[in-house]
C-alpha cells in the first residue's frame, strides 16, 4: 500500500476483493453476504480508511453498465456481441462496447470503459498476461472469454479448445486423412491448447501431423499455406485457427487450381458468420456464442453480487460442409 491516506483499491486489495464489492458494501446497497460486509469492514478498520462521503454521493447511483471489449477484425467476436446484447438485457443490463484495432491497443479500449463507469468488464479474447488481468480485477469485476483466466480473481467462459480440435482430427481421420497440416494461431489466446490438442491425437491415431506457424488473420492463412505448396508438401487436409485463417487458405488453393475438398481439405474453427456463407460452406468447429454470451453475463452479475468466480468450460461442436471430404487417392 502507498503512504498516505489508504484508498477504497487498498482495502479491495486486502480483503481479496475487487473495488466495486467494496464500494457496495459502504454505500450498504445489495449485493455482497454478510461475510463479505464484516470482513472488508473490518480490514477497512484494519487499515484506517474512512469513506469519502462526497464521492460516495457522486456514486450512488448504478450506472446499469457493462463494458465489452473486443477486436474490430474478429468476425467471431461480431457474433459474440449480437448475442451479449440479449443476454445483458435480460439481466437488466446496457452494454458498452470498445473496440481494439492496430490504431488501439486492449489497455486503451479498457480504459475508456473504466471511465464510462462500467460496473463490470468482459473481454473477449483477451490478450492481457495473467498479472495485468489480476491488476484490472482489483479495479472492477473481470471476466474474460475464449480463453483461460491464468488468475483466481477473474471469471472465464470458454469453449473446450482440446476437444473442438479432436473432433476436427477426428473428422478428418473417418475420411481417410492420414497428413494432416495445422496452421496455428500465434500468439492468439487459445493457440497453446489447439496445437498441443492436435498433436496429442494426430500422435494416438497415428496420423503425420504437422504445425505450421500462423496467426489469427487471412493474410496468415495465405502466407502459411503458400509455404506448403512451395515446399511440396503432401498434406490432404489443413486445420486451420479459426475460420479467418481457412479462408486465406481456400483463396490460395483456387489460385494454385486445387480442387477442395476433392485434391484437399479445409477446416476453420469458430463456425463464424463467413463460414456460413454459400460460397465458402466451410467445415468447421462451433463455438455456442449463444450459450458463452449468457454464460459471462450470468457470471458477471454473479460476480457484482458477491459471488466466487469460475472457470467455466463449455463443449464445441463439429460443422461438417462441403470443404471436408474423402482424402485423394495415393
Amino acid at each position: 500500500m502507498a503512504s498516505g491516506r489508504p484508498t477504497m483499491a487498498d482495502v479491495a486489495a486486502a480483503a481479496g476483493v475487487s473495488t466495486a464489492l467494496v464500494s457496495i458494501v459502504f454505500r450498504e446497497v445489495p449485493g455482497a453476504s454478510e461475510a463479505t460486509r464484516e470482513r472488508v469492514k473490518r480490514v477497512a478498520d484494519e487499515l484506517g480508511y474512512v469513506p469519502d462521503r462526497h464521492a460516495q454521493k457522486l456514486r450512488q447511483i448504478r450506472s446499469g453498465l457493462l463494458g465489452v471489449t473486443f477486436e474490430l477484425q474478429q468476425p467471431f467476436h461480431g457474433d459474440l456481441v449480437e448475442q451479449l446484447y440479449p443476454a445483458m438485457t435480460d439481466r437488466g443490463y446496457d452494454l458498452v462496447l470498445s473496440g481494439i484495432a492496430p490504431t488501439r491497443d486492449e489497455k486503451t479500449a479498457i480504459e475508456a470503459l473504466v471511465r464510462e463507469r462500467c460496473e463490470a468488464l468482459i473481454l473477449l479474447g483477451s490478450r492481457l498476461g495473467p498479472a495485468d488481468l489480476g491488476e484490472l480485477a482489483h479495479r472492477v469485476p473481470v471476466q474474460v472469454v475464449a480463453r483461460a483466466p491464468g488468475v483466481d480473481t477473474v471469471g472465464a467462459v470458454r469453449m473446450d479448445d482440446d476437444l473442438g480440435i479432436i473432433l476436427g482430427v477426428d473428422h478428418l481421420a473417418v475420411l481417410g486423412h492420414r497428413r494432416i497440416a495445422y496452421i496455428d494461431g500465434g500468439d492468439a489466446p487459445g493457440s497453446g491448447d489447439r496445437v498441443s490438442g492436435f498433436l496429442r491425437r494426430t500422435t494416438e491415431l497415428g496420423i503425420d501431423g504437422r504445425v505450421v506457424h500462423g496467426g489469427s488473420a487471412e493474410t496468415d492463412g495465405v502466407s502459411a499455406m503458400t509455404a506448403l505448396l512451395d515446399q511440396g508438401d503432401t498434406a490432404t487436409a489443413v486445420m486451420a485457427f479459426n475460420d479467418r485463417v481457412a479462408i486465406g487458405v481456400l483463396d490460395v488453393l483456387v489460385r494454385r487450381g486445387k480442387s477442395v475438398p476433392e485434391d484437399i481439405s479445409v477446416m476453420g474453427y469458430d463456425d463464424s458468420r463467413l463460414s456460413r456463407l454459400a460460397h465458402i460452406d466451410l467445415s468447421t468447429i462451433a463455438q455456442d456464442t449463444d450459450r458463452l454470451a449468457h454464460e459471462v453475463v450470468a457470471q458477471a452479475v454473479g460476480q457484482l453480487g458477491g459471488h466466487a468466480v469460475s472457470d467455466i468450460v463449455l463443449p464445441p461442436t463439429l460443422i461438417a460442409r462441403r470443404t471436408t471430404g474423402r482424402a485423394p487417392e495415393s
